[in-house]
């Protein structure tokens, strides 16, 4: 699961990446920043579940 979560975040940061490279794409930048954030924050609460 956690995998899982890390290749998602590696997918979300490049479509931030390409959102800024593509200057029409600027919606990109905005998605993938929320569903980066998103992610990252389910991946720690998961994280601190399986630690306990």
């Amino acid at each position: 699961m956690i995998a899982f979560l890390g290749v998602l975040l590696v997918i979300w940061l490049v479509c931030v990446v390409l959102g800024f490279v593509i200057k029409g794409l600027f919606w990109l930048v905005i998605v993938g920043a929320v569903l980066f954030v998103a992610t990252a924050v389910v991946g720690f609460v998961k994280r601190k579940a399986v630690n306990r």
